[in-house]
């Protein structure tokens, strides 16, 4: 029996990606089947279906399914969900299929078979119930609004068998784990209490500081970022692997920190994301989030503390791992290190604002970047790749 705090809504963890020895027979059969091109959100679900980091979803969702994780975040079963995992096509193709037919799953860019559907339920949806309810905006200009506004009219619903998880495996080895193999890492290390710091960035002074008040109260911390697709803008996976690896080399005790990747595509949807990256975390065995100012956000559309506050409209009992919520960190000159709004007492004017989005503007008007800001030595790693872009 594992002391781990257990997975979401089940007893053990439930990958939908078959064993290795049924993938080429099964691959074979789906060429066969009519295909179904997925989204890049879509094919991000699918791959964390495969990889058990959905545990209970057996498949995409149906329509009750839908509509409860739209309006109150739960299942038809009741089970806590807060953001829809669907499938969609478009109308001639939905009018084709008959209802337990199955259909391979194809990624829409490279055309390859990732999975096989049975299709269960074939639905229509209020695109704009799902974006006001899950994105708190209607704003077509909100890069999560825009993914569900381009989907298909209709959304298709079934249990999924996975037939492969993509080039993530391969291309990042020793970062891509799947929560079976974290669940082990942790138990190896004799980790009972994990947080999980989420990061699609470089880790700057703020996140260094965020991850070690974690490592206080917890056995580790995973240091678990975003592989799938970003926002245009954003710094690439394997530039942020080599910053993230040059901080924690030089800035963390050895043992307390492990660093990992997984296939999701951001949605931006700021709390009610926050939500989401809490229910999978636990299944990767983490038992705290760390939450920080605006996780998971974009632009304006959300305040910095929304994704505080949501947690505190849960139900007791919604989900076992909880949030590690943390004040706005800033460097505080007079206080000569990081601080939080709770422990610095001193005026805005010694107070060094600390963000992403502020180290990316330094880099690109080529300004000196203090230390106080980010460590030179990921400094270093962030400068080369900037300087590649020149």
């Amino acid at each position: 029996m594992s002391n781990l705090i257990p997975p979401h809504g089940s007893k053990t963890l439930m990958p939908l990606l078959l064993p290795e020895t049924e993938r080429a027979e099964e691959a074979k059969r789906a060429r066969t089947l009519k295909q179904v091109p997925m989204s890049s959100r879509e094919v991000s679900d699918l791959f964390m279906l495969a990889m058990g980091a959905y545990t209970p979803l057996e498949g995409f969702m149906g329509e009750q399914d839908w509509r409860g994780c739209c309006v109150d975040m739960a299942l038809s079963d009741g089970l806590f969900w807060p953001i829809p995992i669907t499938l969609s096509c478009d109308q001639e193709l939905a009018d084709s299929l008959q209802l337990g037919e199955e259909v391979a799953l194809l990624d829409g860019e490279t055309s390859e078979i990732l999975g096989i559907l049975t299709v269960d339920e074939k639905y229509t949806i209020d695109k704009e119930l799902e974006c006001s309810q899950v994105y708190w905006t209607t704003d077509p200009a909100h890069p999560g609004v825009q993914k569900v506004m381009e989907q298909g009219p209709v959304n298709l619903a079934g249990r999924v068998k996975a037939l492969s998880e993509g080039h993530f495996p391969e291309t990042y080895k020793g970062l891509y784990y799947r929560p079976a193999e974290t669940r082990a890492m942790f138990e190896e290390k004799g980790w009972l209490k994990v947080a999980a710091f989420q990061t699609r960035n470089p880790m700057h002074r703020s996140h260094e500081h965020l991850a070690k008040i974690a490592i206080e109260i917890c056995d580790g911390v995973l240091v678990h970022q975003v592989l799938g697709a970003l926002k245009p803008g954003d710094i690439p996976a394997d530039v942020r692997v080599g910053a993230i690896d040059a901080l924690i080399e030089n800035y963390f005790v050895p043992g307390t920190v492990i660093q990992a990747g997984y296939p999701i595509e951001m949605r931006y949807a700021g709390p009610r994301e926050a939500l989401l990256h809490a229910v999978f975390r636990q299944n990767f065995g983490c038992s705290y989030l760390v939450v920080g100012r605006d996780h998971a956000g974009v632009g304006d559309y959300y305040g910095p503390f929304d994704a505080h506050h949501i947690f505190d409209t849960l139900a007791p009992g919604a989900m076992e791992i909880q949030p590690l919520k943390i004040d706005i960190t800033f460097y505080c000159h007079k206080c000569g290190g990081m601080a939080t709004g709770k422990t610095c007492p001193h005026e805005a004017e010694h107070r060094l604002a600390i963000s992403g989005t502020r180290l990316r503007e330094m880099f690109a008007k080529h300004e000196d970047i203090p230390s106080e800001f980010s460590r030179p030595e990921v400094l270093e790693v962030l400068q080369a790749y900037y300087d590649g872009l020149d």
